[in-house]
């Protein structure tokens, strides 16, 4: 039986359903889940170069994915083009490094895509509001691997997201660590971001970011742990302007990471896939899954890593998801980083797809 609580505030009202059963987490893992590692889609260039975090969605007859280049300076984000989802070809840049290098973001713009259909097994579009297509990132100003202060900014473009080209970067960040409002979990730096367009407004808002950051885990600014990471939540009208949702985080764990939300609609149930790192007991970082019904409270999963690191190219971290299903195939890319700490995107499958050709430079 399925148990509504009505809470209103301030004239909202919202609907706030029991916890996600058993029976439908297994479901759900047994739908998701890719046994079948293919390998290696996206290598770096050199040892120097590292590629991370993939997003991936369609447009005719063509796949594409946005992910990050770290070339020892700081994150820039670039595009890709493939037929299948399994052989990949670089098409370009669409986030640079800033020509003004007292900019917020002059060094470092790692972009994900914003406003992607949700619906699981579709066909995986993004969609446009104010004739525009929207992506978010996280900027810096400071030279080196996420270094300095880390804040969420938003870019948009009126041409086609499929052609390499800059797009436009709002001039300043719409969320910062310094915020007047910061979350206690959150005032040390803000990393990925994903934003959703929940077009019945479950929450009283049809655009929905959720985020991972850093920052105080107890009033006494203990530093051994301010490196814990934690999945938050913001909420906007107009895809420019976000405020907190709420004061706690929706997805996080006493120890270590928690990161990197990806967010589906399987059937009734919204599914987030998102990182593990430095907690169950584990040295790695790892793939994992929570379910809810209004977007806000989440039930974690608690059975077995969707990925896990158990290859060669993967035996450091493999993590940061972004899955697909597609003519009953599910494609489950995430960073995969071997013992030489070289990262570049892995793809995980739920049929046996053979093996790739490509490795990291020895």
């Amino acid at each position: 039986m399925k148990i509504y609580i009505t809470i209103i505030v301030f004239g909202v009202c919202s609907f706030l359903q029991a916890q996600v059963s058993d029976v439908t987490m297994k479901r759900i893992y047994e739908e998701v889940k890719t046994p079948h590692k293919y390998g290696l889609v996206m290598v770096p260039k050199n040892n120097q170069e590292k590629i991370d975090c993939p997003s991936v969605f369609k447009k005719g007859k063509f796949w594409y994915m946005t992910y990050l280049v770290f070339n020892g300076i700081g994150y820039e984000t670039w595009l890709a083009k493939s037929s299948d989802l399994l052989n990949w070809q670089s098409q370009g840049k669409i986030l640079s490094f800033n020509a003004d290098s007292t900019a917020w973001d002059a060094f470092q713009k790692a972009g994900y895509i914003a406003l992607q259909s949700h619906k699981w097994s579709g066909n995986y579009q993004l969609q446009k509001f104010n004739n525009k297509y929207w992506l978010s990132y996280f900027g810096g100003n400071t030279k080196g691997y996420e270094a300095g202060l880390l804040s969420i900014g938003i870019a948009n473009t009126m041409q086609d997201p499929t052609i390499a080209h800059e797009w436009n970067t709002v001039e300043k960040p719409v969320l910062t660590a310094k915020d007047n409002d910061v979350r206690w979990w959150e005032d040390k730096k803000l990393f990925k971001s994903t934003i959703i367009w929940d077009k019945q407004q479950t929450t009283g808002y049809p655009f929905l970011m959720y985020y991972n950051a850093n920052g105080d885990t107890s009033k006494n600014r203990d530093k051994k742990t301010r490196w814990y990471e934690r999945i938050g939540m913001a909420v906007s009208n107009d895809m420019l302007h976000w405020q907190r949702f709420q004061t706690n985080p929706v997805m996080h764990h006493p120890v270590g990471l928690t990161g990197d939300a990806m967010i589906q609609k399987i059937g009734k149930i919204w599914v987030m896939f998102y990182f593990g790192a430095f907690w169950q007991g584990k040295n790695d970082a790892f793939n994992r899954f929570a379910c809810s019904y209004d977007l806000v409270n989440w039930t974690d999963w608690s059975g077995d890593d969707l990925i896990q690191p158990s290859e060669t190219f993967d035996a450091k971290y493999a993590h940061k998801s972004f899955v697909v299903k597609w003519k009953g195939v599910v494609y489950h890319f995430y960073c995969a980083v071997n013992q030489k700490e070289q990262r570049g995107i892995a793809v995980a499958t739920s049929k046996d797809m053979g093996k790739s050709a490509l490795h990291f430079v020895q």
